[in-house]
């Protein structure tokens, strides 16, 4: 699945949603000199390692750098559905 797709929800977006989603990335990426590529992988990352340990509301996750001063801060709101018990396969994909 594609990086905004994930990002913002994908399906069932209208276009003012979408490109308000598409905005928002080219703010984030001009504010922090940050690749829209190293973020994709950043994310996708961030979401194969969470997954792992619970069920995430995938439309609902917002992942924001913030830039004060000459500081960056990830700010990640991901909603938890549910947190999975017992042993993990992390060999699995």
């Amino acid at each position: 699945m594609g990086f905004l797709a994930k990002l913002f929800g994908g399906g069932g977006e209208t276009s003012r949603e979408k490109a308000k989603d598409r905005l928002r990335i080219v703010l984030i990426h001009d504010r922090t000199d940050i690749s829209p590529q190293l973020l994709n992988d950043l994310r996708e990352d961030m979401i194969n390692v969470l997954t792992k340990y619970m069920d995430i509301d995938h439309d609902k996750i917002e992942l924001n750098l913030d830039r004060e001063d000459q500081a960056v801060a990830l700010v990640a709101n991901v909603p938890i559905l549910r947190i999975k018990r017992g042993s993990v396969d992390v060999n699995a994909n």
